[in-house]
């Protein structure tokens, strides 16, 4: 390895980035293994030393989780129902080890479309905080993400926080997936689901569905038909073609884009039976 750094000032780390233009490391569980040599080659920036980035606060404006907050941290942390969702996404997240180790920052920038993490943040409205030599700025993520294994983050920026505002953390909510085993899998689809109720009306709702497309996405247009409806016409399900027509599902080695219109549509329907009790 020709160069790795631990800082544990993000000042110095933003140094290092400038200066090398160094890999980022944040728990190493999709860096690893995407090396093809005995070692990672450098250089590296390791930024799980930095003080302030690990971390689950209460703001004024929501929740802040910091860059380097483990998905073991989140599988323990005390966070309201609307987050129950992304503490059950945690426990999805490959094995224990991997949950010890793998942090937040790193499912996002890895930017792979089977990332666990990122439907129920979505379903969130969480946006990412990135720190670089031209100050701060805030991007929801879902502009963050671009594509496959792309986000917005510049060269010279390092994602420090996921922020979640309070209008987000009202209401139930529910993670489920599909894979060809129950471990440690690439999954076929996944779906995050939270919905508030008031006076038996669907007051809010967000519906996102992972690993059927490039990115993650909410299905916005869905969202928009069933809010403001009775709680019980959710009793009726949504159908694959209305998940279809938000989603735009695609075909690879694991399922064809209709059955992943169908199996999206089933967990979703599953899932919200989960959090309002409908039949």
């Amino acid at each position: 390895m020709s160069s790795y750094y631990r800082p544990d000032t993000l000042t110095d780390a933003l140094g290092v980035l400038a200066e090398t233009g160094a890999v980022v490391a944040a728990g190493c569980t999709d860096l690893f293994p995407a090396t093809e040599y005995p070692e990672l080659t450098g250089p590296i920036l390791d930024i799980t030393a930095i003080n302030g980035l690990r971390g689950i606060a209460q703001t004024d404006d929501g929740w802040r989780i910091g860059a380097t907050t483990t998905w073991s941290d989140l599988r323990v942390a005390s966070l309201p129902t609307a987050f129950d969702m992304l503490k059950q996404a945690a426990v999805e997240v490959g094995s224990r080890q991997i949950q010890n180790a793998g942090t937040v920052a790193g499912n996002l920038c890895n930017a792979s479309p089977a990332a666990d993490g990122v439907p129920p943040l979505l379903a969130l409205d969480a946006e990412v905080e990135l720190i670089g030599t031209g100050g701060t700025r805030r991007l929801p993520l879902a502009e963050f993400l671009v594509d496959v294994r792309q986000t917005r983050r510049r060269p010279d920026e390092l994602l420090t926080a996921v922020h979640v505002p309070a209008r987000a953390g009202h209401g139930n909510s529910r993670f489920l997936k599909l894979g060809a085993r129950k471990y440690l899998v690439i999954s076929i689809t996944m779906v995050a689901v939270r919905v508030a109720v008031a006076d038996d009306t669907i007051s809010d709702l967000a519906l996102a569905v992972g690993s059927c497309s490039a990115v993650a996405v909410r299905l916005r247009d869905l969202e928009r038909d069933l809010i403001g409806r009775p709680v019980q016409e959710l009793a009726d399900g949504v159908s694959a073609a209305q998940v279809a027509a938000c989603l735009s599902p695609i075909s690879d080695i694991r399922a064809d884009a209709s059955y992943r219109s169908g199996a999206a549509a089933e967990l979703i329907n599953r899932a919200l039976a989960g959090t309002v009790g409908t039949p």
